[in-house]
């Protein structure tokens, strides 16, 4: 709950450590260790991969409905006129730019004035 209510960014640290990954690799060896389990995978029959993940979607994925439930949700929130207020707050400030706001997103929250 604190995750999704609060909308704070967490560090690869804490997610690891928290288990929502189940490694924190520094980004300058990032490309290396992606080719290199990516060449791995290749040379894999290709009805093992294909087998586990159709298995993962199967017990990990939500029943449409549920997805389409969100979707409706989401969509009935943002139409609200707070949330349209500090949606436009957040765009006048610099959201879905470069910008230290989305560097900072979580904290930004917190400032809104609206």
């Amino acid at each position: 709950m604190e995750v999704i209510l609060s909308s704070n960014d967490y560090d690869a640290e804490l997610a690891e450590r928290d288990g929502w990954v189940n490694r924190a690799i520094p980004q300058r060896e990032l490309a290396e260790f992606v080719s290199a389990l990516a060449h791995r995978l290749a040379n894999f029959p290709e009805a093992g991969p294909v087998g586990i993940k159709r298995r993962i979607n199967d017990v990990s994925l939500a029943p449409v409905a549920d997805v389409r439930t969100d979707a409706a949700l989401f969509q009935q929130t943002i139409r609200e006129p707070r949330a349209q207020a500090r949606t436009g707050e957040l765009l006048e400030g610099g959201m879905q730019t470069r910008g230290e706001l989305e560097r900072d997103f979580g904290p930004a929250l917190g400032r809104l004035k609206s």
